[in-house]
């Protein structure tokens, strides 16, 4: 735990530096301020004669020859007045502080949410194969803001022992007998409820965990809610999340019943300790009544202090797993960067003097071919290679087919030309030239990918795309709705472009919401087009409008696509075969139709039988 509290400083301190000294400076005034006007409150009203205090070996004199030029009435008044101005300036003090401890805490808490989701999308593509989506969210939003709430607690411990340690000094100048009683038993309470602490930060283990089951589960669910109505699985579901709501309960309450305990043990403390105090005072020191009231005051002010900052701890303590969690997400992303250099989509036109400039990125058109030369690939913890020495060339501005049976590899050789996945042996070569590390940005940039599983926004149609070009005209949406086959079903939609389609564009068929996809792709004027099974939602008259747009941009545009249905890619000038990730056929659609041995007849001979049934 003090190896994670150390990290969490050190970052606190490097992403809000200088502020926090100032802040410090802050707390000091204040505490100095809070500890005057309230014990300086009784020694002066005993100056101008209001009581009898004692000898308490405060040397006041000075302020007494000063005060003793004015009247009584007025004497009073000038103590007063003064404790309001003290108590007031601290009110203010106070009021600035706490707004620059909200700063402190709001910058931190966005440096490590902008961090993080930086360091994410800038992790390989693999690392996405290996992870849930949800535990991302769950870090994104669950446990920064659990960060958060600790961030502003430590900040808050820092002012309290801070304040704490100046009003012992300032107790210490009253009465140092007494108030050396006080901080022993403070001392002694906290080594005695060291165990809580611990025990706190094995709470906040859970409830990370719990969070993150919660979480997963229930995006889970959601993602899958059409197989769960339709298959009667509710009562299943709703006793699983019964349980984990259960569980999350039984956590909060333990930790309730955790620091509520030790609040309970100090405050039972403070009172069996004041009484104590006020019975020697009364029958063994004889005290003075004025005296008794200023030790009962230092008392008052200091153990509320230690009994917040044991609470605070232990707050802190269950807080530090979340902050594990989010730091341990941007290590696994960090050993999986993708791009070794800062870069930047949009750099600022006037970068701050000394910063590193991102280069900028730069299409990459293919002239001639991309080609895969001895490539193998096989998935992290697997024996099985995914793709086993690759041979084969795809030739620019011309209409290549990768087709194979589910399982053969189609997806796998995809990613590795798009720079997704990087193979265990061999090369990808773009023009004769190895895709290299420096270049992929640019690569990716030339490429417009449509998938299987057509992924659209929670807004309208414009907005949707919009998103690969923000300045895009009508007049462009259009143009690219037309290409797509969309014009006609989006002139037919009540609001347009303006249309709101829902979730995921749930509000679509599945075969809008490819169209719609390709046109937002489209957008982008790609230099290399790739269709993953990208129209087989749409019905044979749409099909034949995509395929008549394919033609027109053959001789333009690189296309590949991954067909499972053999009759869409009658066009193509190069049809890859795929089997158990291997090229066992490459050549033209008619060459390779024509072969009655080889597999790809063989796949449209079953095609066929199966479409004739």
């Amino acid at each position: 735990m003090i190896s994670e509290l150390k990290y969490f400083m050190q970052k606190l301190h490097h992403v809000s530096g200088p502020i926090l000294y100032w802040n410090l400076l802050a707390m000091i005034s204040i505490g100095l301020m809070e500890g005057i006007g309230i014990y300086m409150l009784v020694p002066m009203l005993s100056l101008i004669g209001v009581f009898e205090m004692g000898s308490t070996g405060l040397h006041l004199s000075w302020l007494s020859s000063i005060l003793r030029q004015f009247s009584e009435n007025s004497q009073l008044i000038l103590v007063l007045f003064a404790f309001v101005f003290i108590l007031s300036g601290q009110a203010w003090m106070q009021r600035l502080q706490t707004i620059r401890n909200t700063r402190i805490q709001q910058q931190f808490i966005r440096t490590l949410r902008m961090e993080t989701y930086s360091a994410i999308l800038r992790a390989q593509w693999s690392f996405f194969l290996q992870k849930r989506k949800s535990d991302f969210n769950h870090i994104l939003t669950t446990e920064l803001a659990r960060v958060s709430q600790g961030t502003n607690l430590i900040l808050q411990t820092v002012a309290s022992l801070i304040f704490t340690t100046i009003q012992i000094g300032l107790a210490f100048w009253l009465s140092a007998r007494l108030t050396t009683l006080v901080l022993i038993c403070g001392v002694l309470l906290f080594i005695l409820l060291r165990k809580f602490v611990r025990r706190a930060k094995q709470i906040g283990d859970q409830t990370s965990e719990y969070s993150q089951h919660y979480y997963n589960g229930i995006t889970e669910h959601f993602n899958g809610i059409k197989d769960i109505k339709s298959n009667m699985l509710e009562h299943s579901h709703i006793r699983w999340f019964e349980r984990l709501c259960r569980q999350i309960e039984y956590n909060v309450v333990q930790f309730s019943q955790l620091n509520t305990g030790t609040q309970l043990i100090h405050r039972m403390s403070a009172a069996l300790i004041i009484a104590t105090f006020i019975y020697l005072s009364l029958q063994v020191m004889s005290v003075p009544p004025a005296s008794l009231l200023l030790i009962i005051l230092i008392f008052s002010r200091l153990w509320p202090r230690f009994t917040a900052i044991q609470s605070n701890l232990e707050y802190i303590s269950s807080m530090l797993p979340a902050f594990r969690m989010v730091r341990e997400l941007q290590l696994q992303t960090e050993k999986s960067r993708e791009i070794n250099e800062e870069f930047s989509i949009d750099p600022e036109p006037e970068p701050k003097r000394g910063a590193s400039v991102a280069p900028p990125i730069v299409p990459m058109d293919p002239v001639e071919a991309i080609t895969c030369e001895n490539v193998y690939f096989r998935y992290e913890d697997s024996d099985t290679y995914a793709l086993k020495n690759v041979q084969s060339s795809i030739p620019a501005r011309g209409m290549t087919a990768i087709v194979g049976k589910s399982g053969a590899g189609k997806s796998t050789l995809i990613d590795l030309i798009m720079g997704l996945i990087k193979p265990e042996s061999g090369q990808i070569l773009i023009d004769g030239k190895a895709l290299s590390e420096e270049q992929l940005l640019n690569w990716r940039s030339s490429i417009g990918y449509v998938s299987q599983d057509p992924f659209l926004f929670h807004t309208s149609i414009r907005e949707n795309l919009r998103l690969v070009d923000p300045n895009a005209s009508e007049e462009q949406m259009w143009r690219a709705l037309q290409f797509s086959s969309s014009a006609s079903f989006v002139q037919r939609l009540p609001q347009g472009l303006d249309t709101i389609i829902g979730d995921r564009g749930i509000r679509l068929s599945g075969g809008e919401r490819q169209r719609l996809v390709l046109a937002r792709t489209m957008l982008r004027n790609p230099s290399v087009l790739v269709l993953d099974e990208a129209t087989s939602a749409l019905d044979s008259e749409n099909e034949q409008h995509i395929h008549e747009a394919l033609e027109r941009l053959k001789g333009h545009v690189t296309i590949i696509v991954i067909a499972h249905r053999l009759s869409t890619i009658r066009t193509a000038d190069r049809v890859i075969v795929l089997e158990e990730g291997r090229v066992i056929q490459e050549g033209g659609y008619q060459q390779l139709s024509s072969d009655s041995s080889g597999t790809f007849s063989k796949l449209l001979h079953m095609q066929a039988g199966a479409a004739g049934q």
